[in-house]
């Protein structure tokens, strides 16, 4: 009987680990398992770090995951460079996504709050000021459960927003805004789909 329980706690264990397990999104030096935009001057991948500069033109641009998600929780660490950051994740396509750096409508610092296009921020993430580290390493993790996802910024929960627009199912998106001259470094870029 004993035996039979400690199998049983085994397997079910290993159940677990695999049906929860984390995807890393950038490996190596390369950009594999993103669509990378057409003539890539903005996204580098090096040793892991994805560096992200603008161009001098300023186009903006959009690195998508190939592969699409429902639920799922990300996560990642990032780091503001030069210029005035204005990046995001989208979350399964453009009509939803968490902001990272300046606003380029409100001029100031919207990290962790939900961008909607024509309805601009529908609520603003609480406390960021005090919690965000501007010339450091910050962690966010964002968790979408159908239609609602929440937002954490160094282990902290900042936000959480129900949209209307938000898509079933689709990519992960990481924004570089056009019009701006700027840079900013991702690293430790994972994904697990709940």
């Amino acid at each position: 009987m004993k035996y039979f329980l400690i199998i049983i706690l085994i397997v079910g264990f290993s159940t677990t680990t695999f049906s929860q397990s984390w995807n890393n999104l950038l490996v190596s030096n390369s950009l594999e398992g993103w669509t990378v935009p057409d003539n890539n001057i903005w996204y580098k991948n090096e040793k892991g770090v994805l560096h992200i500069q603008s161009s001098p033109d300023r186009k903006g641009s959009i690195l998508w995951t190939n592969k699409n998600y429902k639920n799922f929780v990300f996560e990642t660490r990032f780091k503001m460079g030069g210029g005035t950051v204005d990046s995001g994740v989208f979350l399964r396509s453009e009509s939803d996504q968490v902001q990272i750096g300046i606003s380029g409508s409100l001029k100031r610092d919207m990290t962790a709050s939900p961008y909607i296009p024509g309805m601009g921020y529908p609520v603003e993430a609480k406390g960021v000021a005090a919690i965000l580290k501007p010339k450091d390493w910050n962690k966010i993790k964002i968790e979408i459960k159908d239609k609602t996802y929440s937002v954490w910024l160094n282990n902290k929960m900042v936000m959480t927003y129900t949209s209307d627009k938000i898509p079933d199912s689709g990519p992960i998106g990481i924004q570089l805004h056009p019009g701006k001259d700027m840079q900013i470094d991702y690293k430790k870029m994972r994904v697990k789909e709940i």
